[in-house]
C-alpha cells in the first residue's frame, strides 16, 4: 500500500512531538515520586511510562493520515516499549538510559555486518528516497556506522557519569540536531553520487 501524502510539519509534529511531550513531562514531575500498585516510582521512571502511550497514539495517527510507518519508526517503537516495560517492572532507569545505548550500538553492529559482506544495509532502507550510487552508499554507510559508534558510548558515558535532568537533555535535543547536522552534512558531501533520474 503507498503512503497518503501529509503535511510536512504535521508529519514532523507527529514524529519528534512525543520525545518533546516526555521532555516536559519530565520537566513537570522530576522532583515528585508517586505511589503505583504499591510500588515508589521516580518522576523519571513515570515519565518513561507515560511516554510509551503517547509514541503509540503519535504512530496510530501517522499510520492513520499516511497508512505507513517506516521500519526506523517500528524498530523505536518497539524499543521504546521493550525497555519502558523493563524500567517499570524492576523499577530502574537505567534499563531506560540504556535504552539509547543499545540502539546506536546495534546500528552500528548492523551496519558493520553489512559493510563485512561489501554491501550497504543502509541502501535497503533508505535507497528508495535517496537514490544514489553503490560507491556513493558504501561511504555512507561506513561514516554512519562510526557516527552510531560514538554516539553509543557517548550515551554511556554520560548517563553513567552526569545528571539524570543533563541526560534528559541530550536525549530530546543534542543528540537529534547531531543526527541531523551529522546526515545532512554527509548527504550533501556525496551530492556527486547521488542519482537525479533512477529510471534513466
Amino acid at each position: 500500500m503507498s503512503a497518503k501524502p501529509i503535511n510536512p510539519i504535521l508529519k514532523q509534529v507527529l514524529e519528534l512531538g512525543p520525545t518533546v511531550v516526555f521532555f516536559l513531562i519530565y520537566l513537570r514531575i522530576k522532583d515528585e515520586n508517586y505511589i503505583i500498585g504499591g510500588t515508589e516510582y521516580s518522576g523519571f521512571i513515570v515519565s518513561a511510562i507515560v511516554f510509551i502511550p503517547i509514541l503509540l497514539v503519535s504512530m496510530g495517527i501517522l499510520w492513520a493520515l499516511t497508512r505507513k510507518l517506516s521500519r526506523m519508526q517500528v524498530f523505536t517503537a518497539f524499543m521504546v516499549i521493550f525497555f519502558g516495560g523493563l524500567t517499570a517492572y524492576f523499577n530502574n532507569k537505567a534499563f531506560f538510559m540504556m535504552k539509547t545505548t543499545i540502539v546506536y550500538g546495534l546500528f552500528f553492529v548492523l551496519l558493520g555486518i553489512g559493510l563485512l559482506r561489501r554491501e550497504s544495509w543502509l541502501q535497503y532502507v533508505l535507497g528508495e528516497f535517496l537514490p544514489m550510487e553503490r560507491e556513493g552508499w558504501m561511504i555512507f554507510t561506513k561514516r554512519l556506522a562510526v557516527f552510531f559508534l560514538v554516539l553509543a558510548l557517548a550515551n554511556e558515558v554520560i548517563w553513567r557519569t552526569q545528571s539524570e535532568e543533563l541526560w534528559v537533555t541530550l536525549e530530546t535535543f543534542a543528540f537529534p540536531a547531531v543526527t541531523f547536522i551529522f546526515l545532512w552534512v554527509n548527504i550533501v558531501a556525496l551530492q556527486k553520487y547521488l542519482i537525479e533520474d533512477p529510471k534513466k
